[in-house]
């Protein structure tokens, strides 16, 4: 399993578009922006056989430092981003072969 950064991504559809890097870079950020603008308003992100992003809240809960365990710490309630996968994508995911 490898990493892809954005950087790879850029040079990946750039070389298989014929489009400048510069270019690609452009609508990559300007997409990703708007997706932490819609995010961040609470808006729900729906791409059809890709998949949902949605903010969640999650509850308050105790955790433990592994280095003092009988010391609880109080971890807070706090917005997050959940992805659920397309069916087209669970599909491909969930190929035999493809490690977790």
């Amino acid at each position: 399993m490898t990493t892809i950064t954005k950087k790879k991504l850029i040079q990946v559809i750039s070389k298989d578009r014929g489009v400048h890097p510069n270019d690609v870079r452009n609508v990559i950020q300007s997409f990703l922006d708007k997706m932490t603008d819609c995010l961040s308003r609470g808006d729900r992100l729906e791409f059809r056989d890709f998949g949902v992003f949605e903010i969640v809240l999650r509850k308050q809960k105790i955790g433990r430092n592994p280095k003092n365990a009988g010391v609880p710490i109080v971890i807070p309630a706090r917005a997050g981003v959940k992805f659920t996968p397309g069916k087209k994508m669970r599909k491909l995911i969930e190929k035999p072969g493809v490690p977790n």
